[in-house]
């Protein structure tokens, strides 16, 4: 009878499991990861009655989580499962599911087996039946294979031969567990770096170690296509995944497809393969995973085969990349704006070179700042200069310039530019004597932007007197002014002084 715990736990892990399907596990799938890898990986999954239901539920929970972010499909990542047990079981092979919705649900439906630990009968299914190449559902030829086995570690068998043959036939081996087992034979069993390849994990905590598997898997089965990056009109960049491991070279050949060739062998000074110019060939040594390929042509089509040459024998990697055309001398067919003869209510705006040859027409855009009306004005091209018109007083504006190219390239500049402020003249002025060498002053103004006035008079040779009044006050009385002295007033506004109004005494 199982224990009130081993109860719970299994409801938890069902429950848990039913409302991590219920969500969209899309979401969480790294961009990075999508499309880099192609290759096979088995999954050797630990489903013996050592392995509590408990720990089995979060064991598949961490396969679906582990798995998620691959790209599968004939081209890309395939996943296949066995299962151990007493008698192993091959849940789904390679080419069962090229989905991961497909993967997801299969994960979801996967019942434990029970039984003993048969390890090493699993191991000869799947070195016969699954990683052997040609069989239906079995691994693709030159494509690297790698096993994962999730096990609790407890009794795992006489498995040190049967890895040591699928290491030898290329398989990389990983291995998590999440007991205390032999950690002497799984060091022995893992490619090497053991440190990367062999996990440790408490069940409870497998999760911690996704991403770090993760990644020791995408070293493995990165794609090894050859890539063409930063490509300019003399210049290409390539990259490739180092299969070499420090030992060998890479042989790298590249030369122009000759347009209207279909057939044709190569040779001395000919690239390899079928209609190509002549080719170049350089070498980069076996740690290398780039090489940049220089004084190319602009504007062509370039095909490079690049080939590991070391003691075992590999693919070569071809790609077709083109050159950028070659970049014409810019001209600058706007190199200045600039403003003149401001008013209240215009703005003269100027621009150059003058290029008519080159310019099919000007346009200008221009509105009060900060969110007036857009207007435009289209010039000929052979005219450098226009009055704006209609504008508002004491505004800024932001007017652009732009200059239409027979090419149908545009360059634009932008200035800005302050139209003056309205400065009325002062209305009246007008002069009475209320008292020896004293008069009163009385004058007219109320105008929007007033800031005040600004009084005058003479006081006796080379002198002079001033007074500052606020816009309110459109009075005063003035002591000591001399007989026939000139009293002038003047309206003063935020910029400058406005057009005043003179009287004498």
């Amino acid at each position: 009878m199982k224990s009130i715990m081993e109860v719970r736990r299994a409801l938890t892990c069902v429950l848990l499991s039913v409302f991590l399907c219920a969500g969209d596990a899309q979401d969480s799938v790294p961009d990075s990861v999508l499309n880099c890898c192609e290759g096979d990986v088995l999954v050797l999954l630990d489903s013996s009655g050592s392995v509590a239901s408990y720990e089995f539920f979060h064991m598949v929970d961490f396969l679906k989580e582990l798995l998620l972010p691959f790209s599968l499909g004939p081209d890309q990542v395939r996943v296949g499962l066995l299962q151990v047990g007493t008698e192993p079981h091959l849940e789904f092979s390679f080419d069962t599911y090229s989905s991961q919705d497909g993967l997801q649900a299969a994960l979801g439906r996967t019942k434990q087996l029970k039984g003993n630990t048969n390890t090493v009968d699993a191991l000869l299914m799947a070195r016969n039946q699954v990683l052997k190449q040609g069989v239906p559902g079995g691994a693709r030829p030159d494509l690297p294979r790698v096993l994962v086995w999730l096990t609790d570690g407890v009794d795992p068998g006489e498995v040190q031969e049967p890895m040591a043959r699928l290491r030898e036939e290329g398989v990389a081996i990983l291995v998590v567990s999440t007991g205390h087992g032999n950690y002497q034979v799984l060091r022995e069993v893992v490619s090497p770096p053991a440190e990367e390849h062999l996990f440790f994990v408490d069940i409870d905590d497998i999760t911690i170690i996704s991403e770090d598997l993760r990644n020791a898997i995408i070293e493995i089965i990165r794609a090894e296509r050859l890539q063409v990056k930063s490509v300019t009109t003399t210049t290409a960049q390539l990259e490739w995944r180092p299969v070499l491991a420090g030992t060998g070279y890479y042989d790298i050949q590249f030369g122009p497809i000759r347009t209207g060739q279909t057939g044709g062998t190569g040779g001395s000074g000919t690239s390899p393969g079928t209609g190509l110019g002549p080719f170049q060939r350089i070498t980069r040594p076996g740690d290398a995973s780039s090489a940049k390929l220089i004084d190319l042509r602009p504007d062509t089509t370039y095909r490079v085969t690049l080939t590991p040459k070391a003691n075992l024998e590999f693919n070569s990697l071809h790609a077709t990349f083109t050159t950028l055309p070659e970049v014409q001398p810019v001209v600058q067919t706007l190199s200045t704006v600039t403003v003149s003869e401001s008013s209240t209510n215009s703005v003269r705006v100027s621009w150059g070179p003058l290029l008519p040859h080159l310019i099919q027409g000007y346009q200008l855009e221009y509105s009060a700042l900060p969110t007036g009306p857009l207007r435009v004005v289209s010039v000929s091209n052979r005219q450098n200069t226009t009055v704006l018109t209609d504008l508002q007083p004491d505004t800024q504006y932001l007017v652009t310039v732009s200059a239409r190219q027979a090419s149908g390239r545009e360059r634009a500049m932008t200035v800005k530019v302050c139209t003056q402020e309205v400065l009325p003249a002062l209305s009246d002025l007008q002069l009475t004597t209320v008292g020896d060498e004293s008069v009163q002053l009385h004058w007219k103004g109320s105008y929007d932007g007033l800031r005040g006035y600004w009084v005058t008079w003479e006081r006796g040779q080379s002198q002079r007197s001033t007074l500052y009044l606020p816009p309110n006050q459109l009075s005063t009385t003035l002591n000591h002014v001399p007989s026939r002295a000139r009293v002038c007033v003047s309206p003063v506004y935020r910029t400058a002084r406005g057009e005043g109004l003179c009287c004498t005494a």
